[in-house]
């Protein structure tokens, strides 16, 4: 096939490109951005595997085809610095905090996470602003029949997106955020300069094992020779999985809960405030962290002990002392457009939602719902098809009210399945059509000291944030 250059298609001068595909390109340029935005992402949604939308059948055990995509779009993956994190909860919050603090601190700052909540651009962010469409729908456009050929997952393309946008960028800093697991996680061909792992629990069991030690053999994937690794939680079960591990690829290690400590002293609606403890000194005696949930204190330990590692092995990249750690934090949301995790929605009564979806970020947000004052709880309530329900039914209270909801994705659990399952374990309520008529019922229900949740499904909280 004839090969001729082209000018500046998805922002590359002179790329080589096949007619067909030159023709296919400026016919939709020709299109307003709109159109071509809403044409990429059905795309990406209707003809690739999409583990959001139908779980596992989605995943891949294999980094052939991110590797061959990354390959054709010049190893992007090469071309920023980046801290690569994994882990069963928080790397969410721990990614959001560290990009905000790189940004307070002037570091052109990206950001990749998953998955997202209202909109596909969360995924991949520039100092908390989203990928700007035109950017989504040019490359798209530019790499479909490339990958029409190769076939990768939407995952994949998300994460050869990102890859691009943040060599083109030429971004300071790249926060990187594993999807499912970490040695076989798509994101896994970076050589980062820290790697962390936040903590290991029971999520995923089907694909990543049903052991704690097997779970942490698949997220100590990410441990690369010589780079730092910081683990956020001591655990007796994977301490030596990733020690060993560690020990293999010379990489020093380091856990967090092992040098910081972090006491709740207050919160707002806004703001926690920490005393925040290093090696037994007062670090800082009332640090301001704008996120919210008792469990966020792990999660600060753990971002804390990764900025104390990076500066002492990259002090050519930050001086000691050279990150705006206070700033980042006290304006998380802002710096890094966060939102869904421990996200208060109304007053009058509380609404409150969150996106913990298995035993551990279940048993968590229970213990911070107990220390919210209220007279009676209102859980609304959707879960997953895919995963067994039982033990995350069997950590709820009995005593509060429940409105089931299937989330609107294939993978959503069938709300009266739902209501029957719960039932089993003594909880009880009506089964709803959608997870914004389940919230209305709960509203009109409750009283004015009343708390309403809404969680179970990282997909149920998009549908309301």
């Amino acid at each position: 096939m004839t090969l001729v250059a082209v000018h500046l298609v998805c922002g590359l001068p002179f790329l080589l490109l096949p007619l067909s595909q030159i023709w296919f390109v400026m016919c939709n340029k020709a299109l307003p951005l709109s159109s071509r935005y809403r044409q990429a992402l059905d795309y990406l949604y209707s003809q690739l595997p999409m583990f959001q939308r139908i779980g596992p059948a989605a995943f891949k055990k294999d980094l052939t085809n991110i590797r061959a995509f990354c390959e054709h779009l010049g190893h992007p993956e090469k071309d920023f610095p980046a801290i690569h994190i994994a882990g069963t909860n928080g790397k969410g919050s721990v990614a959001h905090a560290l990009a905000a603090i790189f940004s307070a601190s002037g570091f052109k700052t990206g950001l990749y996470t998953s998955p997202h909540y209202r909109d596909f651009r969360e995924r991949v962010k520039l100092d908390g602003q989203l990928i700007p469409k035109k950017y989504v729908a040019e490359f798209v456009e530019t790499h479909q029949p490339f990958c029409d050929e190769l076939k990768p997952s939407y995952f994949e393309w998300t994460v050869a997106l990102a890859f691009d946008y943040f060599a083109r960028e030429k971004v300071d800093m790249a926060i990187i955020e594993t999807g499912l697991g970490g040695r076989l996680d798509s994101t896994n061909i970076l050589t980062p300069l820290l790697c962390i792992i936040t903590n290991i629990g029971f999520d995923h069991t089907d694909m990543l094992g049903d052991t704690l030690p097997l779970i942490a053999g698949e997220k100590a994937g990410i441990i690369k020779p010589g780079i730092p690794v910081v683990i956020g939680e001591t655990h007796p079960e994977t301490l030596p999985v990733f020690a060993q591990k560690a020990a293999e690829q010379a990489a020093p290690i380091t856990f967090a809960d092992q040098a910081f400590r972090a006491f709740l002293k207050n919160k707002n609606e806004t703001h926690a405030n920490y005393e925040v403890v290093k090696n037994g000194s007062v670090l800082y005696d009332n640090l301001a962290v704008n996120l919210l949930g008792d469990y966020q204190h792990k999660n600060l330990c753990t971002v804390l002990q990764a900025l104390d590692v990076f500066e002492k092995n990259y002090p050519a990249l930050v001086p000691p002392g050279g990150l705006n750690i206070v700033e980042g934090l006290r304006d998380l949301t802002k710096r890094s457009n966060f939102i869904g995790r421990w996200q208060y929605l109304g007053h009058a009564p509380r609404i409150l939602c969150d996106s913990a979806h298995n035993e551990d970020g279940i048993r968590e947000a229970l213990e911070g719902l107990r220390n919210i004052p209220h007279d009676k709880l209102h859980f609304v309530m959707g879960t997953v098809s895919d995963k067994p329900p039982g033990k995350v039914l069997a950590l709820l209270p009995p005593d509060a009210t429940y409105y089931f909801a299937k989330a609107n994705i294939p993978r959503g659990l069938d709300a009266k399945i739902l209501q029957s399952e719960a039932a089993r374990f003594g909880l009880s309520g009506k089964h709803y059509s959608s997870v914004k008529r389940a919230l209305a019922a709960a509203r009109h229900r409750a009283k004015q000291d009343d708390l309403i949740f809404v969680g179970g499904s990282i997909f149920v909280v998009a549908e309301v944030v």
